[in-house]
């Protein structure tokens, strides 16, 4: 199985040798053959526990485990403990949100403490099918169909390659121990009850159900990258100059409601808003919408949808860390990576790639104003942002729309999905880079 999961890391380059990395140790069987696997392929590991507190004792003896385990391979750990039941309540979330945010904010702040490069966790092949499982049941969207990512921001997912039943047998033929939860066995948790009664009953019908949902959420993630670029290249043509939107045009779209929702949802209309609005493109003109958030309205006229901003646009500026989201008003993630033989520069328009070490952070992601200014990729000159908008010919819609990226000493990095700044780029000096993801 090492040679399995090594292969798999390099394939996804998902962690780089010498570099330093967390790994998520609860004390299953899971997580205790990822710290052994890691740190027999010579990867330097610091072990960190959650105590959640939802299991009384058994949850301080999973602690001591994990310290003992720790130990007993000569490596560093930390760990952590938390009122759950209490963060659960305060928050209005389930148990099993509440912690999974804790324990992620905890592991990016470890990580971030010691420097470490990237934060392993432990999910497998099984674990990926009930995800996608428990999302077809929630209602999800294409890209939740697409299962688990070998990396998000800066946690990776070494064993995704190898299922359940691998990894307990790799265990037992070295002896090594591990804990079982015994929440595992009840059918109280959503994913328990995918795993215990439901997965059962659809490989009655075929036993090789979870092969087959790993395959379509293979096929679904290069389908995925098809749709994206579609999209990108509907919202193009379909908004015109001043800022409108044919309806005609979007009719003619092989489906118009996915690409009005793709078209809109940026601007803070939610699903329902959406679909109330595209049943609206076949009745009468005059109905208008408007965001959640107030920032943005939409009158549905003759021919066209018209999207403007509201009369007084809000200074609200939103601030991006270093392995954090942001969700609204747009998507973003942040990363650091090591600029060596196999980093490659995304050429995609949703990604930004800077030179680490030229940028200080936090980021802010603002709106543009009036003044704002910045070097475009390629150009050495300043060049005035509404100087860039009028050669690019950008509408009053695109021009309100747009969202600028900037530095803790407010210097421009990025027209978000437009350009970057030349000052920030790679450079054969680069050592490490920070890397924006729209989307």
């Amino acid at each position: 199985m090492l040679s399995t999961v090594q292969a798999y890391i390099a394939q996804h380059q998902l962690l780089r040798p010498g570099a330093p990395v967390i790994v998520g140790l609860s004390g299953g069987a899971d997580s205790v053959a990822l710290l052994h696997i890691l740190t027999r392929l010579g990867y330097p590991c610091v072990a960190a526990h959650c105590n959640f507190h939802l299991r009384n004792d058994e949850s301080d003896a999973d602690a001591d485990f994990a310290q003992q385990t720790a130990e007993a391979l000569g490596l560093p750990s930390r760990r952590i403990d938390f009122d759950t039941a209490d963060y659960a309540r305060q928050n209005g979330v389930s148990t099993e949100m509440a912690a999974r945010t804790l324990r992620y904010e905890w592991f990016e702040t470890l990580r971030r403490e010691l420097g470490a490069e990237a934060i392993a966790v432990a999910h497998h092949r099984d674990d990926n099918v009930e995800t996608v499982l428990l999302n077809l049941i929630r209602g999800t969207g294409l890209s939740g169909l697409c299962g688990m990512r070998p990396r998000n921001g800066h946690i990776v997912r070494p064993l995704l390659s190898v299922d359940r039943h691998q990894i307990v047998r790799w265990l037992a033929d070295r002896h090594l121990p591990f804990c079982t939860d015994s929440s595992n066995t009840s059918d109280v948790y959503r994913r328990n009850f995918v795993r215990l009664r439901l997965l059962p009953l659809m490989e009655q019908l075929n036993p090789s159900v979870r092969d087959a949902i790993l395959r379509m959420a293979g096929h679904l993630t290069d389908v995925e990258a098809i749709y994206r670029n579609a999209i990108d290249s509907h919202r193009a043509h379909l908004i015109d100059a001043d800022g409108r939107i044919s309806i005609d045009a979007l009719l003619r779209t092989p489906a118009p409601q996915a690409v009005l929702f793709e078209l809109l949802t940026p601007y803070g209309f939610t699903p329902s808003q959406c679909a109330d609005i595209a049943r609206a493109l076949s009745g009468e003109s005059g109905r208008s919408f408007v965001a959640p958030d107030g920032r943005w309205h939409l009158l549905k006229d003759r021919l066209h949808l018209i999207l403007y901003p509201a009369d007084e646009v809000s200074a609200d500026a939103f601030t991006l860390t270093l392995g954090s989201e942001l969700t609204a008003p747009i998507r973003l993630s942040l990363e650091e990576r090591i600029v060596d033989e196999a980093f490659t520069i995304s050429r995609s328009p949703h990604v930004a790639t800077f030179d680490a070490d030229r940028i200080a952070l936090p980021l802010t992601l603002r709106r543009w104003r009036a003044g704002d200014s910045f070097v475009p990729f390629g150009m050495t000159g300043r060049k005035k942002l509404s100087d860039y908008f009028s050669d690019h010919k950008f509408s009053l819609l695109r021009k309100a729309a747009a969202w600028i990226l900037c530095d803790a000493s407010g210097r421009i990095l990025w027209i978000v999905g437009h350009r970057t700044d030349n000052r920030f780029r790679i450079t054969s000096k680069t050592r490490r880079a920070l890397i924006v993801t729209q989307g």
